[in-house]
């Protein structure tokens, strides 16, 4: 198997632009509005393959743009990109990461490093499927999933 650019040490700012450009594209086809501080919630998010929380957003809002955004604000933000899925919500971590494939309807699927925190989503229906039919199977009616493996990155595994 290929190893995922998120493990490979690569110029993040191809991320960002490509990110930010999905979004803007998929916002005007779907009406919706991306202000300002939608897109550069969506910017820090995509600054690197590690999820944030809402708090690091904020903390970086304040430090480098001087922007006084209150918590509520930038839950909103993260609200906007999650609805649009532009973003994934990491559980585990209560942090957020950039969907590498926004527009797409899909199911949550993540790889995350013990080690150096990286996320890596995974596109993997048959997974999906699985789930959906084992709930099913159990007469349950699955609304949502997203999966959740921790471990570790082919890098941190060399490197330990």
């Amino acid at each position: 198997m290929k190893t995922p650019l998120a493990c490979l040490p690569h110029d993040h700012s191809h991320c960002v632009h490509t990110a930010l450009a999905d979004a803007e594209a998929l916002c005007e086809r779907q009406g919706a509005r991306l202000t300002a501080l939608r897109k550069r919630v969506l910017e820090l998010v995509w600054q690197s393959h590690k999820p944030l929380g809402a708090y690091d957003i904020l903390g970086v809002l304040s430090e480098t743009d001087g922007r006084r955004a209150a918590p509520p604000t930038v839950y909103r933000a993260l609200d906007f990109l999650l609805e649009n899925g532009l973003v994934h919500r990491i559980a585990s971590l209560n942090a957020f990461v950039g969907c590498n494939h926004p527009g797409d309807v899909h199911q949550g699927q993540f790889l995350i490093c013990r080690s150096c925190h990286t996320a890596i989503e995974l596109q993997q229906p048959a997974i999906g499927a699985a789930i959906s039919a084992a709930a099913e199977g159990v007469g349950f009616s699955a609304e949502g999933q997203t999966v959740e493996v921790v471990g570790l990155c082919a890098s941190c595994r060399e490197a330990a």
